[in-house]
């Protein structure tokens, strides 16, 4: 690692982690290249990649937005944000996205953090309203740009790159190689190409299928999920209004679940991501919104409710799965009038669903939420204090906490949360009274 700067090795050091071939070819390209485009497939660690080279061009005597990241979700905004400030830098980071006010932002940005993080529509309003100076603003990082793209935000990008008139390095990021050139800087950029796309990591990823009687598959989604128990799963949809309606089935069957959708607000999309990662549910039914970019945890199924319209869609949802050398079941819901799409390069095995089923049992793991945040200075450590000495857990009873500007998660014993909850009903967290319930 001679050949990695001091920063970046101390940051390596304090996550307590070894570098991948990618990452490592990214870090050194950073060194020799202004402007570069980093393909590499969901889960392989694309934004330490970026992250590690663009903390080593940040300098603590610049006063002034240095960098910017633009990126198509809220929640990869608020993951890159929690990576950002885990490299222990001290450097201010502020996160821009919608569906929360924007006056805490505009408060946030009077002094000029080193790095903005955000979704285009956001940060092209703060750009408006003259909420961001540019002029010191030398680092753009796109990160999964064609997503951007097709969520229809180029012309907001092409209005914050036109905004940017100091521009010296620039990142693209994906996990698809996109046919047609990006076309939102005034002039043409050549990029220096990083392609990790066709190193295929060797897994063990079983591809299977099973054909339901008549057109309606939720019977047998229901006993599919019957039949895997409680492992982790992502049931993916076409559109919102399936991912409603098979949650309301499994709502009336009685098996946990949470939705992810971009129809929902922001408070709920983080629970619904928190409580897969905490591990208090593990059935997460949603779009195509979760197939890439975001934090989710490995995961041992992947059933596709409905057919992924292309093949990259397919790769895409196919990548939660079987990460490294771990193995991984993927699914195909057919019902008696669906065929093999044309993309598949091998036909799946049939699945037989065993003569008795049982529902999954549930989690140990359930999610409490707190109604305060990083914006009422509260800390994960002021969580676990207060559920040790007034909720009367022990250490080993409370699992992952997350918290976020205005709420926090934390996971506890399923058979001891409705006593906890009881005995903080009248507690204050740091002096301020905050709601404590079980998470719906």
């Amino acid at each position: 690692m001679s050949d990695i700067s001091l920063s970046i090795e101390t940051s390596i050091k304090k996550l307590n982690i070894e570098l991948n071939e990618m990452q490592s070819a990214a870090i050194k390209a950073g060194k020799n290249h202004n402007n570069i485009l980093l393909l590499s497939p969901t889960g392989s660690g694309k934004t330490l990649a970026f992250l590690l080279p663009l903390l080593d061009n940040l300098k603590n005597n610049i006063k002034g937005t240095q960098a910017m990241i633009i990126v198509p979700a809220r929640e990869l905004a608020l993951q890159i944000e929690q990576v950002f400030k885990s490299l222990g830098s001290g450097l201010k980071v502020v996160c821009c996205y919608g569906g929360h006010p924007i006056k805490v932002e505009r408060n946030s940005l009077i002094e000029s953090p080193s790095l903005i993080i955000g979704t285009p529509g956001r940060l092209a309003d703060h750009f408006r309203r003259k909420s961001i100076s540019a002029e010191v603003l030398t680092t753009l990082v796109l990160d999964e740009f064609d997503k951007s793209l097709e969520f229809g935000f180029e012309e907001d990008m092409k209005f914050i790159a036109s905004e940017i008139t100091s521009l010296k390095k620039i990142w693209l990021t994906s996990a698809t190689e996109s046919k047609d050139d990006l076309n939102i800087f005034r002039y043409k950029v050549d990029f220096h190409k990083i392609n990790f796309l066709s190193n295929k990591v060797s897994s063990k990823l079983q591809l299977k299928y099973l054909r339901s009687e008549g057109t309606d598959k939720l019977l047998t989604l229901f006993q599919l999920l019957c039949s895997i128990g409680n492992e982790s799963t992502l049931i993916f949809c076409n559109h919102r209004d399936t991912v409603e309606r098979i949650g309301d089935l499994l709502h009336e069957e009685g098996i946990d679940h949470s939705i992810f959708h971009g129809g929902l607000k922001q408070e709920e999309r983080e629970k619904a991501l928190v409580t897969l990662r905490n591990g208090s549910c593990k059935i997460l039914l949603t779009t195509d919104l979760a197939s890439r970019g975001l934090d989710i945890p490995e995961i041992r199924n992947v059933i596709h409710y409905q057919l992924a319209t292309t093949e990259e869609v397919f790769v895409h949802r196919n990548g939660r799965t079987a990460r490294m050398f771990a193995d991984g079941n993927v699914f195909l819901l057919l019902s008696e009038t669906d065929y093999f799409p044309d993309y598949l390069t091998e036909e799946p095995s049939r699945y037989e669903l065993p003569s008795q089923l049982s529902l999954p049992e549930k989690s140990d793991w359930t999610t409490l939420y707190i109604g305060a945040g990083k914006k009422d200075k509260i800390s994960k450590g002021d969580i676990v204090g207060l559920l040790i000495q007034k909720g009367e857990l022990t250490k080993t009873e409370i699992g992952i906490i997350e918290v976020y500007d205005f709420a926090s998660f934390a996971a506890v014993k399923r058979d001891k949360a409705k006593t906890t909850v009881k005995l903080l009903r009248n507690e204050k967290l740091k002096r301020k009274s905050a709601k404590i319930e079980l998470s719906r």
